[in-house]
């Protein structure tokens, strides 16, 4: 992956203006080309670049304190800011002893005696921004009072340079205080610290990130770590677009070669490709970040001394990381601790093809074990499991595990070439129709059930007119009746169901496509019977987060829950696909353990203040109604086990935090769902073998 790098003159003033706000310059590598910020290094001197503080207090309508909107308030943390290494001399191992982004570049460049590219003492200019309830929220430990917001990123830099008009040849600088963000609009894509780049709307340079007062157990980094973050790849990637979404994720600016993940700072997520920009997707997560997605960012900090205080600065992938050292640039991969990245990265594989598909194409392959037997007695206890439905790994209905009870098929999709509101399903590529409907009756004679899930992640699908509910009900009867599906599983993502503002009451919801939907679900089972059953499976930010605000997509589940209470089968919130949320405890627990899945299941089994109001409580669904919906990818069996014994009998595992209200558990816990069915046969029924016999062995 070593390629020849060739330094090139800098633009113009005038064209690196014109792509921004402050100077840049570029350097080809092979026949990619790269632009960094500041001036080309072979003209050496002192470019400093103007910048502009701007510390942002923000107001959060879903959360009161006396009265009045919570605030966030960066105010305090901006003299703190200078003073740190971004404003402030300090001596580094290498780069000498400058400020954070000058000797980040200098090591990059290291035969640059007299090149320096300073930030110049800052004008502060204060900004106020309102969230409402629909674009952010307020979590609160109980235990250390410390509280973090979580915010819609889009929502905040588009605010920010509404009121930031052009701040020609100048650097803007924002600040928030312990805020995370997620992106495109969709709280699922979490959790980054921070953007940077040009903002399409002014042509404003920007670096936009967060200061944090750490709270232990609940927070890793660090001060100014995700500013220094922000800042090292604004500097190796300054005309970044971050409102730009282009294919799989990528987004204008520097384009680099597929990298993969190095293992020593992702446990367990080896061989992982980290995207081909700068940083990785959504996120911009630097390559020395160990955390999971949806959690807070985690990563290993430098800490510098100096003027009486630590600081925790974030270790940053350099240019030549991502391309091969070779002449011009250093050996160095990482800045400022070099061992943090020891060697170039590895380049990501070659994607292969999807794997078709068709009519006579391969089947999956074979388990190298066998299917644990049901045995025993029924329980109410079910394991319940998507079957993908494509590709050449697709399991055919009459093999899988026994130990499935439920078996929801993925997707019935919205039919864009028919009435708005129409469904469609195509049976599974691979399998002939009529032998798919003859499995379907076959794992029904088991006593099994079979249902059909409508939507699934990406999919848009709203009936926000009242004119498409008979044509959603009429083509969903169509696919039900056709197949001899059991019932209808309702998986419509964000942003396909959103609470419309003065929406606030979810007793009585107004916001069109919740209230058409509910009218739909129960036309649907009036057609059908009281033996037809409707699950829900919503993601995590359409039902828990409902505690801590309600609006847009947060708690958008909520009011078609309680509407159809009495027709409702169960309901599955996928534990997964989740932001950092709180808990009945007043603790804040991110995904992936045990305790977040148990805290998160229990707000539905004991119920909750929606928005923390009081006045809008949300009664508990019974347990025979609830399951724990689970992601094979992103657990382990010893995982969903604890948390599923847990949740049934009441005894807490070892090294558990949350505390359940219900001291005695809920033993009439419908159970567990997992996507998908497919990849646990692959895995040689790792989940089915030991959840299964778990669940059907309480007695």
């Amino acid at each position: 992956m070593r390629i020849q790098l060739i330094l090139l003159l800098a633009l113009p003033v005038a064209e690196a203006h014109a792509q921004g706000t402050v100077p840049t310059f570029q350097h080809a590598a092979g026949q990619a080309s790269y632009t960094l910020a500041g001036r080309d290094p072979a003209q050496s001197g002192v470019t400093t670049i103007p910048t502009v503080l701007v510390p942002v207090t923000l107001s959060f309508d879903s959360k009161k304190t006396a009265g009045k909107p919570f605030a966030m308030d960066a105010a305090p943390d901006a003299a703190r800011v200078l003073r740190s290494p971004v404003f402030s001399k300090f001596a580094f191992p290498s780069g000498g002893t400058t400020q954070y982004a000058d000797a980040l570049l200098r090591t990059t460049f290291p035969k640059t005696d007299a090149w320096h590219t300073l930030l110049g003492k800052p004008e502060v200019k204060p900004v106020k921004i309102a969230v409402p309830a629909g674009y952010g929220y307020i979590l609160t430990s109980k235990k250390t009072g410390a509280s973090f917001a979580v915010v819609d990123i889009e929502f905040l830099q588009k605010e920010l340079f509404r009121q930031l008009p052009k701040q020609d040849g100048k650097l803007v600088i924002a600040l928030t205080h312990n805020t995370t963000y997620y992106a495109e609009g969709d709280a699922t894509l979490c959790c980054s610290w921070g953007t940077h780049g040009v903002d399409s709307a002014t042509g404003n340079s920007f670096v936009l990130g967060s200061y944090l007062h750490a709270a232990p157990g609940v927070v890793e980094d660090g001060d100014v770590q995700p500013l220094t973050q922000q800042l090292a790849e604004f500097v190796n990637d300054p005309l970044h677009d971050p409102l730009f979404h282009g294919r799989n994720g990528r987004v204008p600016g520097n384009s680099v070669p597929g990298w993969m993940r190095p293992a020593s700072m992702r446990p367990g997520d080896q061989g992982g490709c980290g995207g081909t920009g700068i940083a990785s997707s959504y996120f911009l997560l630097e390559p020395t970040n160990t955390n999971r997605k949806n959690n807070f960012p985690t990563s290993k900090a430098f800490v510098a001394h100096g003027d009486g205080a630590a600081w925790h600065l974030q270790n940053v992938a350099l240019m030549p990381w991502y391309t091969g050292a070779s002449e011009g640039l250093g050996s160095t991969y990482s800045f400022p601790d070099a061992q943090a990245l020891p060697e170039p990265a590895k380049p990501c594989p070659a994607r292969g093809g999807r794997g078709g598909g068709g009519r006579g194409a391969p089947g999956p392959p074979q388990p190298s074990v066998a299917a644990v037997p049901l045995s025993g007695s029924p329980n109410g206890h079910r394991l319940i499991g998507y079957l993908a439905g494509y590709g050449s790994g697709a399991v055919p209905l009459r093999e899988i595990s026994p130990q499935w009870d439920y078996i929801l098929v993925a997707f019935s999709t919205p039919d864009q070439n028919a009435p708005k509101g129409t469904m469609q399903f195509r049976t599974p590529a691979g399998f002939d129709t009529e032998q798919f409907k003859a499995d379907i009756a076959y794992v029904k004679s088991q006593g099994r059930k079979v249902m059909i899930s409508l939507g699934g992640g990406g999919q848009h699908f709203t009936l926000a007119d009242a004119e498409r509910v008979p044509d959603f009900v009429s083509s969903v009867t169509r696919i039900v009746t056709e197949y001899g599906f059991d019932g209808i599983d309702i998986d419509f993502e964000s942003p396909s169901l959103a609470i419309e503002p003065g929406d606030t009451d979810f007793k009585h919801p107004t916001t069109p496509s919740i209230v058409n939907l509910i009218a739909a679900l129960r036309q649907l089972h009036d057609h059908f019977g009281p033996g037809f059953m409707i699950s829900l499976v919503p993601e995590g930010t359409q039902t828990p987060s409902g505690y801590p605000s309600y609006g847009g997509q947060f708690g958008s589940y909520l009011p078609i829950t309680y509407a159809i209470r009495d027709i409702l089968s169960f309901i599955d919130t996928q534990s997964y696909n989740t932001p950092p949320l709180e808990g009945l405890d007043g603790e804040i627990y991110q995904p992936g353990t045990v305790d977040y899945h148990v805290a998160m299941t229990e707000l539905l089994l004991h119920g909750f203040n929606v928005g923390g109001d009081p006045k809008q409580f949300f009664p508990p669904i019974p347990a025979d109604k609830v399951a724990v919906g689970f992601l094979t990818g992103d657990t382990t069996p010893e995982i969903v086990s604890q948390a599923m014994d847990y949740l049934i009998t009441g005894k807490a595992p070892a090294g558990t935090q949350y505390k359940l209200r219900e001291v005695r558990g809920y033993p009439g816990m419908i159970g567990a769902m997992f996507w998908t069915l497919d990849a646990d046969r692959r895995g040689n029924y790792n989940f089915s073998n030991v959840v299964g016999p778990l669940l059907h062995g309480y007695r």
